[in-house]
């Protein structure tokens, strides 16, 4: 299975509307796709900031390349995402993991 990770922040004001955002565009998308296992999305204020750690995980490679295109090390953009003042982390990180347990 492959997990794959994203980070991106909006001014703390915004976060409740990203969040919304956010589900209608990535969470939506990504449980679109054939081979998609699951989304999680976990969000922490810090000073005058909302984070958000967005979490996918896939059957394999080439669905995670269904989702995001041949650049799938890039962080997929949506529409309207400037809306919310977003900082996104530009690259997006891959896991190669057997199995996924809760803490």
């Amino acid at each position: 299975m492959v997990v794959r990770t994203w980070h991106g922040c909006v001014p703390l004001e915004k976060g409740n509307a990203f969040a919304a955002h956010l589900r209608k565009t990535g969470e939506e998308h990504a449980r679109g796709i054939a081979g998609n296992l699951g989304v999680a999305v976990k969000r922490m204020s810090f000073g005058a900031w909302e984070h958000f750690f967005f979490a996918t995980w896939w059957v394999s490679l080439d669905a995670v390349k269904a989702f995001a295109g041949e650049e799938y090390a890039l962080a997929v953009h949506y529409p309207g995402d400037e809306r919310f003042d977003l900082v996104p982390d530009p690259y997006v990180f891959h896991h190669e993991v057997a199995s996924m347990e809760p803490l």
